[in-house]
């Protein structure tokens, strides 16, 4: 008879307006990597939500290695041996990496102060154990999101975690940062832990589950062993229906250029060149995606472009049209639509509803603007109602849903409803499908090249190498803030995409020999 860490049995949760699990079962078998698949609100993170203590479930029973009980909140869970690494990381960003991973059980001297240079030793000891190579004096906000993850995980470790939850850990990572984790599940198994991870990712499901559960619509469909079963029939079991891994797209047939970028320096939030001279071009009728790895301008060239960051030099031309100087209001309405990457804090009001969150950047026109400068809801809420029909966006309540109620993929869908009903001649599409499932990568995929089909200028950023050459029509690679080469997609071999990533410039396509030598 199988030795279950976790049972959850017939598990019912209900909110306002839809229940998120109807009678789920999950049995998740001692010291095994154990994955939860399902779409955008079929209900995985609820469900570990209930088991964290974080909500109270409304029907079901919970048993921790064969002893039913009953976890009212997250100290209970992590008196249990049970820790969650979140989506959205809970890190206070002025804080070292010790004092965040003490921080609600700070350890005591005699004299009752903190013991600071213990906990230090005790976290380096930690993360050296695991492979984690976390600075325990580091300051969160100095470090980068991948490391701030094994901060996470350092967090729970530090309480005796041996049953770890990890809500899309890869959805901000870098693909070198998604190995390594893949690698850290793996010495944390070796260690005797129980891992439950929740995830889109379905490579990411075969190179590191043993078995799979797969949730549809808040409802359980079956638990399978990953080995045996490919990733179309994980992919079918969660949306219901087969699902194209191939981008079907014809020919680009590149116009005008609508984006062209003259020998732009943009400085980082702490004061040093992150773009440097950059110069490139987007047509009408295109999709140039932006290779590289996170931390090389990427952002901060975004922003310039939308208006979020102020240009140091250097001209942004929209259809011959220096921009540089707008605002960002009069950037959208010359022709610009932005999916940021950051969809909380440069995408979303979280406290207002789907609907006027769909009209945020249009609330002022016709027809959502009456006589007198009076708004119509109504007319607002309709206009909603459609944009969640046409882009399956899953809100309970419908337009009147709060934003920060929907789970992180439908809040994607909903930014990009919004963007590309816009109609812009350029488009700035910034990591489109970051925790999105299979069958929405799909349908937003088939959107992106339909928007360029219809004449429109897309530049994508995306830390998917697969996604950029199979979405893309040009790819630039950029390093240290600059274009290091420019290449057609069609043409384009991963190898020498990711050499440029690297800084190696290339020639004719091709890296150059010599750097690549040297």
């Amino acid at each position: 008879m199988d030795e279950y860490a976790i049972e959850m049995l017939d598990i019912t949760k209900v909110f306002p307006g839809i229940v998120a699990n109807d009678r789920v079962t999950l049995r998740v078998r001692e010291n095994e990597i154990h994955a939860i698949l399902g779409e955008n609100g079929a209900g995985k993170s609820t469900l570990m939500s209930v088991l964290f203590g974080l909500y109270d479930p409304d029907g079901g029973s919970i048993r921790v290695k064969g002893k039913e009980v009953r976890i009212k909140d997250p100290n209970e869970a992590t008196a249990l041996g049970i820790g969650m690494v979140h989506q959205h990381f809970k890190l206070v960003h002025n804080y070292s990496v010790t004092e965040n991973i003490i921080l609600g059980m700070e350890p005591r001297k005699r004299d009752g102060t903190v013991d600071l240079a213990g906990a230090e030793k005790r976290v380096a000891e930690l993360s050296e154990r695991y492979g984690l190579m976390v600075d325990p004096r580091a300051k969160i906000e100095t470090i980068t999101v991948g490391m701030q993850q094994r901060v996470e995980i350092l967090k729970i470790l530090y309480r005796n975690a041996d049953i770890l939850i990890f809500d899309e850990p890869t959805a901000v990572l870098t693909p070198q940062e998604i190995d390594e984790l893949m690698a850290i599940f793996k010495r944390l198994k070796g260690e005797g832990k129980t891992i439950i991870l929740i995830t889109h990712k379905l490579r990411e499901i075969k190179e590191a589950a043993e078995r799979c559960t797969v949730l549809r619509r808040g409802r359980f469909i079956g638990t399978v062993d990953v080995a045996p079963t490919s990733e179309e029939e994980m992919a079918e079991m969660m949306v219901g229906r087969a699902v194209k891994f191939r981008i079907d797209k014809e020919p680009a047939k590149p116009g005008d250029v609508v984006l062209r970028i003259e020998d732009l320096s943009v400085m980082s939030s702490k004061g040093h060149p992150a773009v440097k001279g950059l110069n490139l071009e987007v047509r009408a009728g295109e999709i140039v995606g932006l290779a590289g790895v996170d931390g090389n301008g990427q952002s901060e060239l975004i922003q310039a472009i939308t208006g979020l960051k102020a240009a140091h030099a250097g001209r942004i031309l929209l259809e011959g049209r220096d921009i540089a100087h707008l605002s960002i209001k009069e950037r959208v309405e010359a022709g610009i639509g932005h999916v940021p990457e950051d969809r909380h804090k440069h995408g979303l009001v979280l406290d207002f509803r789907l609907d006027e969150n769909l009209a945020l950047k249009t609330y002022d026109r016709k027809p959502f603007l009456k006589g007198g400068g009076v708004i119509d809801f109504a007319a607002m809420a309709a206009k909603g109602a459609d944009l969640i029909g046409q882009y399956d966006i899953r809100a309970g309540r419908g337009p009147a849903t709060k934003a920060r109620n929907m789970s992180g993929g439908n809040q994607q869908k909903a930014i990009i409803a919004r963007e590309i009903d816009l109609s812009p001649r350029l488009l700035v599409v910034a990591q489109p499908t970051r925790g999105l499932d299979v069958g929405a990568i799909e349908y937003i995929h088939k959107r992106i090249v339909a928007e360029r089909d219809k004449g429109r200028a897309v530049l994508l950023v995306s830390f998917e190498l697969d996604e950029i050459m199979a979405l893309c029509d040009r790819i630039a690679a950029i390093s240290k803030g600059e274009i290091v080469g420019v290449v057609d997609a069609a043409s384009a071999e991963e190898r020498a995409i990711g050499a440029m990533m690297a800084g190696v410039r290339s020639k004719n396509g091709k890296p150059d020999a010599a750097q690549g030598a040297s």
